[in-house]
């Protein structure tokens, strides 16, 4: 009975070439503008590490005090101070921790046809390759030691090695930075986490890969600038060694908590030593930290734009009033049919098999919507760049997830905008149609 159901529906959109047109393409139209902006959000909204989210935690501390802290509504500085930074991993209350920062650094190609050009380079501590679950396609993160040793060594990306090494096994071959020599350890495979947790003090949630990796260590004893973020509340003074002592905050710091029990004990932890520094005359008020886990931090930092939530809304209502035309629409369509649903009935249709024929004749007319929807999704996802950022606009694509999105969307939502006109179309009686005709 489906497919003979199915044959009177597409007889019966053949009947109406305009009003099946204007039906599919209201549907199409509707779909196309919420999965297309939906794109946008899906991926800006995005867990980027669902097997570790809860147990990577962000710890903050109030350096600044209450007084700073007003117009952040009692909240502590977004990153940490060289000194914090310093006595947390001197402390070692996590199972892996690392402070980083995003480097300053110039790559000197060995080739001299090639000009020295930048690239997006970090300064981290060993255990950031674990935390982070980088992978690797040749060699593998430096040791602790490398790090208390402040060795010359650097992972590079895979994009990077490409260019550099022609994509081959680069490790143990040298890559000059800033005019220095350092021995490559490891390649990291494809690695770009969206939104960009690790670091969105300085991303805003949005970068390209990393491709250079060194110990933080060894950055910082090469004095190596940061080329992200330099908030201080006072003078620092003039120098490097003034400014790593000074309560200037520009370092994210990241630590591995895996139980519930041990984010506690590193909350405690947290207070305790803000506790100390109180005492020690550092800090003139009482203890205010926080602790975030990924999830919580991007929802705190508002990674996700306003722009992506307003347009989300706006093209969902726009898909609303894009049914609400198509339920005019069917039930006109619909109840042209009286006669014919008449005799039908009369024959020894019941109501059940008129629903049933109708809807899948919705279905038939929302399945040639998501076809439409789908092409108009694919271009509006080319043009997602004349909307937003081109950080968040590259983030959109089409994927097999959002075409069958797409079409099961079309299908449900023209679906649903059948059942008023479906029931009405179920209510004609019989006998005034007989009557009638």
């Amino acid at each position: 009975m489906f497919a003979y159901y199915l044959q009177l529906g597409l007889r019966s959109l053949r009947k109406n070439p305009l009003l099946t047109l204007l039906m599919v393409l209201a549907i199409g139209c509707g779909v196309a503008a919420s999965m297309t902006t939906y794109s946008v959000f899906r991926a800006t909204s995005n867990n980027p590490i669902p097997q570790k989210s809860s147990q990577l935690y962000v710890p903050q501390i109030d350096n600044w005090g209450p007084d700073s802290s007003k117009d952040n509504k009692g909240e502590p500085p977004n990153a940490m101070t060289y000194t914090d930074a310093i006595n947390l991993m001197r402390d070692k209350r996590a199972k892996r921790q690392t402070a980083l920062y995003p480097t300053a650094i110039s790559i000197v190609p060995a080739d001299a046809s090639m000009l020295p050009f930048r690239e997006t380079s970090y300064g981290w501590y060993a255990d950031a390759f674990g935390m982070f679950d980088v992978p690797f396609q040749y060699g593998q993160g430096w040791t602790a030691g490398e790090d208390e040793s402040h060795a010359s060594v650097a992972v590079i990306g895979k994009a990077l090695n490409e260019k550099l090494f022609n994509g081959g096994n680069s490790v143990g071959k040298n890559i000059n930075l800033n005019g220095r020599d350092y021995r490559i350890v490891g390649v990291a495979d494809k690695w770009n986490p969206e939104p960009v947790f690790y670091d969105v003090t300085n991303t805003n949630g949005f970068d390209d890969p990393i491709q250079v990796f060194i110990p933080f260590t060894r950055a910082v004893e090469l004095k190596t600038p940061t080329s992200g973020n330099n908030n201080c509340n006072h003078d620092p003074g003039k120098g490097w060694d003034e400014w790593i002592r000074s309560e200037c905050v520009w370092l994210g710091f990241w630590a591995e908590l895996p139980t519930k029990a041990e984010a506690d004990a590193y909350r405690q932890y947290l207070n305790g030593y803000s506790a100390e520094q109180q005492r020690a005359g550092r800090f003139r008020w009482a203890p205010n930290t926080r602790l975030r886990n990924v999830v919580e931090w991007l929802d705190y930092q508002k990674v996700v734009p306003q722009e992506a939530k307003v347009s989300l809304m706006v093209s969902l209502g726009f898909l609303l009033i894009c049914l609400v035309n198509t339920v005019g629409l069917l039930l006109a369509k619909f109840m042209r049919r009286s006669s014919e649903i008449g005799v039908r009935r009369a024959l020894g249709a019941t109501r059940k098999e008129i629903y049933i024929q109708f809807l899948i004749e919705a279905a038939a007319i929302g399945l040639a919507g998501g076809v439409v929807g789908l092409l108009l999704t694919g271009l509006g996802v080319m043009g997602v760049s004349l909307v937003f950022e081109p950080d968040i606009a590259k983030l959109a694509t089409l994927d097999v997830s959002l075409v069958l999105l797409t079409v099961l969307v079309a299908i449900l939502a023209t679906v649903l905008a059948a059942f008023y006109p479906t029931w009405r179309a179920a209510q004609v009686q019989p006998a005034w149609q007989l009557k009638s005709n």
